[in-house]
């Protein structure tokens, strides 16, 4: 079955190796989070972030001193505020995840990058080629265990239609069309309930 393409945002942290950019990375994204509208409760809180921002930049200062334990301490420190940003990150998805239509906005605003990825949305009906010159392979969304599916197709632009054998599956393959025309397709699908209504029609042109 064909499928269109749609996209949505994911954030990215581009964390610098370097722990004085680090820090500043920190700082301008707390400093974006914080009384952001997009973000009333951010995990972790806010304070939490600063305070692990801080302790790095107190920890980096200490090794400066070549004291036994400072680096041990500021590796600790970095780890920590890592953790802490990453954990932010996910929260950002979170909240560009339940508005779609602003996730790019909402991403951005807490200064971190952007990058889009595709999703396939299934279509609920299609039609293409088969492998035999004037057949047409259809498959729709199924309707339940218990359903039947009705076939259609028409050659003259849906003014006239015939029917193709009924099926028990979503699924099926109408021969002898003829080449090189325009053909539309439709189904319905028969449960317990009854008929539903025919579906709008794709068209396909026959090979």
């Amino acid at each position: 079955m064909s499928k269109p393409t749609t996209h949505s945002y994911v954030a990215a942290l581009k964390l610098p190796l370097s722990v004085a950019e680090l820090v500043k990375v920190g700082q301008s994204v707390v400093a974006a989070v914080t009384g952001n509208a997009f973000f009333p409760q951010p995990n972790p809180p806010i304070a939490q972030i600063t305070a692990a921002i801080n302790a790095l930049d107190t920890a980096q200062t200490a090794t400066k001193s070549r004291a036994p334990g400072t680096i041990a301490t500021r590796d600790a420190a970095r780890s920590a505020l890592l953790v802490a940003m990453r954990t932010l990150k996910a929260y950002v998805q979170q909240q560009a995840d339940a508005n779609p239509d602003q996730s790019e906005a909402i991403i951005t605003s807490a200064r971190m990058a952007t990058r889009r990825k595709a999703n396939l949305t299934k279509v609920a009906f299609a039609a293409k080629s088969g492998d035999l010159s004037g057949s047409v392979h259809l498959v729709a969304k199924a309707a339940g265990t218990r359903a039947s599916y009705e076939w259609e197709w028409s050659g003259d632009g849906g003014k006239t239609w015939t029917a193709a054998p009924p099926t028990l599956q979503a699924k099926t393959t109408i021969t002898g069309l003829p080449a090189g025309t325009s053909c539309q397709f439709r189904y319905r699908a028969v449960t317990k309930a009854g008929a539903a209504d025919w579906s709008q029609p794709v068209a396909l042109i026959v090979r």
